[in-house]
Formats: structure tokens, C-alpha cells, sequence
């Protein structure tokens, strides 16, 4: 009985691992094949495989194993693998392929698939890539790429369906089933006036569940608004979110609808958004596990450089009460521990505060209650963990007196780092400086400063 549990387990986690990504085992196997050049084995392997899982595992392998896989699987790379693959990792590859390679690639993907494949690369990739598309989808890319780099328009893919708003089912089903191109995937129908502007949109589900006779201008979503092609993608992005939206029409000047942005697109950017706030939060900037060590190192240094700058001015302040602390050697003992929690409390703070903003949560009309809720919440901690090291200072130092001033200096400095978790990322944005990206350092500085200050201040009266 227990062997067959363990079996069970056992082919439980299996079948859990393979459901997503690439497994260890095919992992080898194409590793095996590359190893001994079996063009039709990698081929084998790597076709039936998902594009997100393709680039799964060339991100997983090393640069020499990439190299070698990209050797053997010629003709195998396209599109839908490119797009799915590391912003970097991506350039790298492009540069190995040949340029009927790489137009084989790029062929068939939507346009906005093509403007996020193109739109990091340099001149003379760019131009590689665009040289593959045929002339029409050419001038489409371009003038994507002409609009600003985190707008609507950048982001949107002109492959959409338009019908008459005076239109009724049946002649909407009939177009549809006539000789036109369409998206091989779309969800709304927009529908247009004679000037092409944008009224209104009908969902598929809708269009083939009413009569023939049924007109569409009668079946538009109440969720339909439309965005600027210069509005910033993420405003679009949470919109999208927030209305339960599945298609964003995007509009020119004229209000004629230009493109649209998809939910899928939506939260691929709100996501990607997430992740670059949680790596700049830990000063990584935007890097991943493909980025080569010096690519790594350059993102990594200034702040680290920037770390070293703030430790220095604490230690400025810690040097300021010199003899206080050689006269009290227990102040050494249990200055990092007030500095720490401040430390602490304020990430807490900046993180919500950083994620509230990005989500816009956090407005103009609810950021005083926020501070004042923090900071709150920073006072009644700091009370209670003033309460424990109180009796730390008196039990472990025999000292009333440095129980009263570590718990005092605790206090202060938990209600300053909730404040200053939420208000210098809301400052900084109103400077216009990324929050996620620089609050870190700031927030740090201000506890640590404040946390030896109030601490070893407090001594230098209260103790000598």
C-alpha cells in the first residue's frame, strides 16, 4: 500500500512539472540530441512543444548549449518563439539568424507582435527584421513604431474587424463568412459611423446568439469607451482591468478607430510592469537569469553604489556620538536593533505604497488617509515592540534608563519610516522619478539616520 502511494506521489509531481514549462528529462534529451547533432531528434522534441515552453528552455541552457541547439535546429526558430523570449536573449539570437530565416519568422505574427520584436533592437536589426515583412504590414510597423514608446499606439495591433454601425446580424455574419482577412483571434466586432469613428462594439458570443435581423447597434457592450493612440499603454492596461474589458479600440485624432489593445496584451504588460516594480525595489533593475555577468554587474552597481553612499552618512551620525557610546558600550549592543526595525517597517510601507501606485489605487483623494493610516500603524508597533525591549534593556543591561530610551527611539523611528515608506515613493513620483526604482535607498537612509540619531541623541541626554 505505502509503495503504491509513493508511486502515486511520485507520478503526481511528474505530471505537475511537465504541466508547465519544460521538464528536466525533455530538457536532457534535447541536450543529448544537439550533443550528437540529430537534426530530426531536436526537431521531434521541439515542435510539438508550445512557443512559451521553446523559450523556456533556451533561456534555461547556457550560452555555448544556445549556440550549439541554434546550429542543429536550423529553420526551426520563428515568430511566436522570438516574441516569448528575454528582451536581451532575444537580440542575441536574432543576430545568429540568417535573413531568409528571420523573415520566415516574423511573417505571419500580428503587428503588435512585431513592433514588441522590433522595437528594442538596433538600426541594423530593425531594418533586418522590417526588410522581412511584405510592404503593407512594413508601413504598419512603422508607423507603430513612430508613436511614443509607452503609448497606445505603440503597444496596439491593427489587425481588428469593423462593421456599419446600421448593420444587422445577418449581413455581419455574411462578411464574415466572405472572401476578407481576418485576426486569427478577435472577440469584439467594432462598430463604426461613415467617418469610421468608433460607437460601439458587439461581441461574437452576442452576434451568433440573435436573429438574422437583430441590428448590431442594438447589442453594443456597455463596457465600450475608446483610448488616444497617444494615451500612456498602462492607464489602457488598467482600464482594461478595471472595466472587465476584453478589447480596447484605439483611436487616432479624428476619434477613427486605428487598433486595439487585448486583454491578453493588457495583462502581459501589467504583469511585466509588476515584476520590473519588485526587481527595481531590490535595485536589480530589470534583469533576468539569461543576462550575461557583466550586463548583470552594470545593472547592479549604482545601487549598490548608492547603498554604500547612505551607509556612510549613517555612520557620519553614528561617529557624532563617539564618546556616548565608548562611555555606554551597551548602546552598540542595541543601536542595529532600532535601525533594523525601521528599516523593516519602512519597506512594508514602500511596498504597498509603491503597488498602490502603480495599480492607482493610490490617488490624490485617499493619500493623506493612507499616511496617516501608516504612520498609525507605525505608532502602535513601535509601542508595542517599545514594550519589549523596554524589559530587554532592563533585564539583559540592568538599566531602567536604557530600557526607556531604546523604547522611545523605537517608537520614533517606526512612526518615521511609515511615513516615510508612503511619502517619499508619492514625492517621488511627483517629481516625476520612479517611485519603484528609487524609493529604496531613500526610505533606508531616512530610518537608519533617524533610527541612530533618536537613539544614541536620547542616550547621550538621558545616560551620561
Amino acid at each position: 500500500m505505502q509503495q503504491m502511494e509513493d508511486q502515486t506521489a511520485s507520478t503526481g509531481a511528474e505530471d505537475e512539472e511537465e504541466a508547465f514549462g519544460v521538464s528536466e528529462i525533455l530538457l536532457d534529451e534535447v541536450l543529448e540530441a544537439v550533443r550528437i547533432n540529430d537534426a530530426t531528434t531536436v526537431n521531434d522534441l521541439l515542435d510539438p512543444l508550445h512557443p512559451a515552453d521553446v523559450a523556456h528552455l533556451i533561456e534555461q541552457i547556457d550560452d555555448r548549449e544556445r549556440r550549439a541547439l541554434l546550429a542543429v535546429w536550423k529553420g526551426g526558430m520563428d515568430g511566436d518563439v522570438l516574441s516569448e523570449l528575454d528582451e536581451g536573449l532575444r537580440e542575441e539570437i536574432i543576430e545568429t539568424l540568417e535573413p531568409d530565416e528571420l523573415a520566415e519568422a516574423v511573417r505571419d505574427l500580428d503587428s503588435d507582435d512585431v513592433v514588441d520584436l522590433v522595437e528594442y533592437l538596433d538600426e541594423e536589426q530593425q531594418e533586418a527584421v522590417l526588410g522581412a515583412l511584405d510592404p503593407t504590414d512594413r508601413v504598419v510597423v512603422e508607423q507603430s513604431l513612430s508613436y511614443p514608446e509607452e503609448s497606445a499606439g505603440r503597444h496596439m495591433q491593427v489587425e481588428l474587424v469593423r462593421a456599419p454601425e446600421h448593420w444587422t446580424v445577418g449581413e455581419t455574419i455574411d462578411y464574415l463568412r466572405s472572401d476578407v482577412a481576418l485576426p486569427d483571434q478577435f472577440y469584439h466586432i467594432i462598430l463604426v459611423d461613415p467617418r469610421l469613428k468608433a460607437v460601439g462594439y458587439v461581441t461574437l458570443g452576442r452576434v451568433l446568439s440573435h436573429p438574422r435581423s437583430m441590428a448590431l447597434r442594438d447589442l453594443i457592450e456597455d463596457s465600450f469607451r475608446t483610448f488616444h493612440v497617444a494615451q500612456d499603454v498602462e492607464d489602457v492596461a488598467q482600464a482594461i482591468n478595471h472595466y472587465h474589458m476584453i478589447t480596447a479600440p484605439v483611436v487616432d485624432d479624428d476619434d477613427r478607430v486605428v487598433g486595439v489593445i487585448t486583454i491578453d496584451d493588457a495583462m502581459a504588460f501589467l504583469e511585466e510592469e509588476a515584476q520590473e516594480d519588485l526587481l527595481r525595489l531590490a535595485g536589480v533593475g530589470e534583469g533576468s537569469l539569461s543576462d550575461r555577468v557583466i550586463e548583470t554587474t552594470k545593472q547592479r552597481f549604482p545601487w549598490l553604489a548608492v547603498n554604500l553612499v547612505t551607509a556612510i552618512l549613517a555612520s557620519l551620525v553614528i561617529s557624532l556620538f563617539e564618546s556616548t557610546i565608548s562611555g555606554f558600550v551597551a548602546l552598540a549592543v542595541l543601536m542595529p536593533i532600532v535601525a533594523s526595525m525601521g528599516g523593516n517597517a519602512g519597506t512594508q510601507s514602500l511596498t504597498v505604497a509603491v503597488r498602490a501606485l502603480a495599480t492607482r489605487d493610490l490617488t490624490g483623494a485617499n493619500v493623506w488617509r493612507v499616511i496617516r493610516r501608516e504612520v498609525i500603524v507605525g505608532l502602535i508597533n513601535g509601542l508595542a515592540f517599545a514594550v519589549v525591549m523596554g524589559i530587554v534593556g532592563v533585564v539583559w543591561f540592568g538599566s531602567p534608563m536604557l530600557g526607556l530610551v531604546i523604547a522611545v527611539a523605537m517608537v520614533i523611528n517606526l512612526v518615521v519610516a511609515g511615513l516615510a515608506g508612503t511619502g517619499i515613493p508619492i514625492l517621488l513620483e511627483k517629481l516625476g522619478i520612479d517611485p519603484a526604482l528609487a524609493s529604496g535607498a531613500f526610505v533606508t537612509t531616512v530610518t537608519d539616520v533617524v533610527g541612530f540619531f533618536a537613539f544614541l541623541g536620547l542616550a547621550a541626554a538621558w545616560l551620561l
